[in-house]
């Protein structure tokens, strides 16, 4: 789950980690009582969406007045939003922050993030803030550091050095920085984060480390615990159709194919997708209805799929190990009639009661497509859809 930058800086502010002022806004006059609470002489009026490159796109602006501040909301409030992560469709923008301007001396780049292949929070820094890592990853690779930090012991002295190096930090700045990172490990950890960057991390023409932009991620998983961080929870940042799945425990995620997928596991779900594009055709999403469905959650497995329009024909793949082929069978005839299918539709099943799962489609009387495996799966659906 995804929160937005003032949200975050509001959760890290809680932490010890310095930020600058600010105050949310929802309506034009919001942000201007915002500005008079902060007393200027310098606003910075952000665009609150769940995207970077919010800058880049005209969705931050530095003013120097409450009238510009009332100009900038009045102009950036119900705008769509286009940058390089949102997509060519925008997001609107419904929220702004209005935060006091900072004096800038450098910017430096800093995130923490959970490192799959040491199973360990790993902090990135570089002195190259203010831009993408990944640009930077690309290009100058010497400038970034990544820090494994051992669960046992948790951040030591030691650490602190090897990043304030790579970060060209010194004197008196680079003796704040332990302190900002153990508010940045302890909201990691407290919070079951699954990412913070900061970005950029800057340091004042006085010498101070400020985190000047926030991004906080969560581990959905973990959310149960953190009912203080659900409540954080902005639905209009979500793809409808998401939120509809995840209501019913399915994890969905829409793509720009037309062929939908309905799979069990999210390791066959993604062999699933990549055979699609092997045969020539373009998957429309990612859906995995997990090892207990039912009819009702597949009939609104079918639903949300169908909901995209680009969809032309449905490749439903099913190894039944937890899940027997009988259920998932029952589900696609009842989802298939009570929705009325009109288009393709081609079932691989495998797996505990196959043949039972086998024999209900067969009877079913429905233009059901079997297939003998996935290849043979995604060759029947892609030529069914061509």
């Amino acid at each position: 789950m995804n929160i937005h930058e003032h949200q975050a800086k509001t959760l890290l502010a809680g932490f010890g980690v310095a930020v600058p002022r600010g105050k949310p806004a929802f309506s034009v006059d919001e942000a201007v009582d915002a500005a008079t609470a902060l007393g200027g002489p310098v606003y910075v009026v952000k665009a609150q969406i769940h995207a970077g490159g919010r800058g880049k796109a005209g969705g931050v602006k530095v003013v120097s007045s409450v009238d510009e501040v009332r100009e900038v909301a009045t102009d950036l409030l119900g705008k769509t939003l286009v940058t390089h992560q949102t997509g060519p469709q925008g997001r609107e923008v419904k929220r702004l922050y209005v935060e006091e301007g900072c004096d800038i001396g450098d910017e430096l780049y800093l995130s923490l993030l959970v490192d799959r292949g040491s199973s360990r929070i790993t902090i990135i820094a570089s002195s190259e803030g203010g831009m993408d890592i990944e640009e930077v990853a690309a290009t100058r690779p010497d400038k970034i550091l990544s820090v494994a930090i051992d669960p046992a012991t948790g951040l030591q002295p030691h650490h602190a050095r090897r990043l304030a190096g790579v970060m060209g930090l010194a004197g008196a700045t680079a003796k704040q920085l332990p302190k900002f990172l153990n508010g940045l490990y302890d909201a990691f950890s407290a919070l079951d984060a699954s990412l913070i960057e900061i970005n950029p991390l800057v340091v004042t023409g006085a010498g101070d480390l400020l985190a000047l932009d926030a991004k906080m991620s969560f581990d959905d998983n973990a959310l149960y615990r953190h009912p203080e961080v659900m409540e954080l929870r902005d639905l209009a940042e979500e793809d409808p159709a998401e939120v509809r799945a995840s209501e019913f425990d399915l994890n969905y995620i829409k793509l720009d194919g037309n062929i939908g997928c309905m799979v069990n596991g999210a390791g066959l779900a993604m062999a699933t997708m990549d055979i699609i594009q092997l045969q020539g055709g373009s998957p429309a999403n990612f859906l995995d209805v997990g090892g207990s469905a039912t009819t009702e959650r597949v009939t609104e497995a079918f639903k949300i799929i169908l909901s995209d329009e680009n969809v032309r024909g449905i490749l439903v793949n099913i190894f039944g190990g937890i899940m027997r082929c009988d259920i998932i069978a029952e589900g696609v005839v009842g989802a298939a009639r009570t929705l009325g299918l009109d288009k393709p539709l081609v079932v691989r099943l495998e797996g505990t009661n196959v043949d039972e799962g086998k024999r209900i489609m067969a009877e079913s009387g429905l233009d059901i497509i079997p297939a003998d495996n996935l290849a043979d799966a995604a060759a029947k659906i892609v030529a069914a859809t061509a």
